[in-house]
């Protein structure tokens, strides 16, 4: 064991940070008076630190395994350096992408979607109000001006993909994956459009028909309880949405969603599709143990896809892309901005947990949050992890419409008119 603890010694030395830790039997490894401490009960989880398995570590402090005492930003400084190399592996032969397939569409039937879905978004409304931005925008802000705070760069992020759409009041515009129904209603209030929203969530559904009632707009917006493979495609919409949505479609089911979102726009018309992205092809998931643990403990059915495979499929379908951007670096700031508010309400977040089922339950959950906010925040800094947001067109086939010759579409090919002023 004394190797052991030597190994695992030398990797924290190249940490920024001190850690210390405490060991079965009460002797100490590790800094003098660190910032970071890990208290271990038996010998065996030391293993798993000294092979750099981060996620099953995080695992063990969950489960209470392991006892973590420091500050979020100070355990991923030092979790960055626990790791023997890269997570981001990329394994591109043909029977490996193979298994993913079928093991993807095994894992993405409709039902198991909406029970996955369930799992994360219905853990507890009031638990999500604590940390997120007041209209409980999930998904990536985005800094125009650095000094934002972060409900301002979550407008700014509504704004710029209204936008990037170009919606006008009177067009039919559909958010899929609408959540508690920023982008929503944002787009019906600022844009006069008319707005359809669709979740697998019950509680996102009955939040945001509420906000509905209450702000008049019914009759305008709508929030249905419905899956994207059952939505009507017979009145294509003149817009489309689909934020923080499809890292939930799985690798087996992309060619079907964008043929879908093919089928619900109409010609000439423009979607956005914005959603995290893997950090090299063909890797579906973080290495040591991390993806495991989104897998066990938050995202069941998540998969994510490189950008290049994004624009393939998007490209197979049919639809043309017109303007890809990297948000990358604006995911780890809204992401440290949602741990560091969720580490000032940790007593609150263990009660309003707790109200939801037993003490023990709501303690591991919110572990578990802990962990997630924090490692997706090092994540997207390390680069392992990305954001983008790619916007298509339908082609008409019409060589005049458009500002442009031969534009097929509503897209100006230009990027003035995105951004104000």
């Amino acid at each position: 064991m004394d190797a052991l603890v030597r190994r695992i010694e030398a990797r924290l030395a190249r940490s920024p940070v001190g850690v210390a830790l405490l060991l079965p039997g009460g002797r100490r490894a590790g800094s003098a008076g660190a910032a970071v401490q890990l208290a271990f009960r038996d010998w065996s989880r030391l293993a798993t630190l000294a092979a750099g398995q981060v996620g099953q570590l995080a695992e063990d402090i969950v489960e209470g395994h392991v006892a973590l005492d420091g500050s979020m930003r100070d355990v991923m400084a030092a979790a960055v350096h626990l790791l023997p190399g890269s997570p981001v592996r990329s394994d591109t032969a043909w029977w490996t992408q193979l298994l993913r397939r079928a093991r993807s569409l095994a894992a993405h039937t409709p039902q198991r979607d909406a029970r996955q879905v369930q799992f994360h978004y219905d853990v507890c409304d009031e638990f999500y109000a604590l940390w997120l931005d007041p209209r409980r925008v999930y998904s990536c802000a985005y800094w125009p001006d650095s000094g934002l705070s972060l409900a301002q760069a979550q407008e700014a992020k509504l704004d710029h993909i209204c936008r990037k759409l170009m919606l006008a009041p009177g067009e039919r515009f559909l958010d899929i994956g609408a959540g508690w129904g920023g982008l929503l209603l944002w787009a019906a209030e600022h844009y006069g459009v008319d707005a359809t929203g669709i979740t697998l969530s019950r509680n996102q559904h009955a939040h945001v028909n509420r906000l509905i009632e209450a702000r008049g707009l019914r009759g305008r917006v709508r929030m249905d309880l419905c899956d994207y493979r059952d939505l009507d495609a017979s009145r294509p919409y003149d817009k489309i949405a689909s934020v923080g949505m499809f890292e939930h479609v799985g690798l087996a089911n992309m060619p079907l969603y964008f043929a879908r979102l093919l089928q619900l726009l109409r010609p000439g018309g423009l979607v956005m599709n914005h959603g995290i992205t893997a950090g090299s092809p063909g890797t579906g998931q973080l290495g040591a143990g991390m993806g495991d643990f989104i897998e066990k403990y938050i995202f069941p059915g998540g998969e994510l896809l490189h950008v290049s495979e994004v624009l393939r499929e998007m490209a197979a379908s049919g639809l043309e892309m017109v303007d890809t951007e990297n948000l990358r670096p604006h995911y780890a700031r809204t992401l440290w901005c949602w741990s560091d508010a969720l580490e000032a309400r940790l007593p609150q977040a263990q009660e309003v947990l707790a109200s939801t089922g037993a003490a023990a339950d709501a303690a591991k959950v919110l572990r578990a949050y802990r962990l997630y906010l924090a490692g997706s925040a090092m994540s997207f800094e390390q680069g392992w992890i990305a954001l983008h947001q790619v916007l298509a067109t339908r082609p008409d086939g019409r060589m005049d419409s458009g500002p442009l010759r031969g534009a097929q579409s509503a897209y100006p090919f230009q990027r003035a008119y995105m951004y104000p002023g």
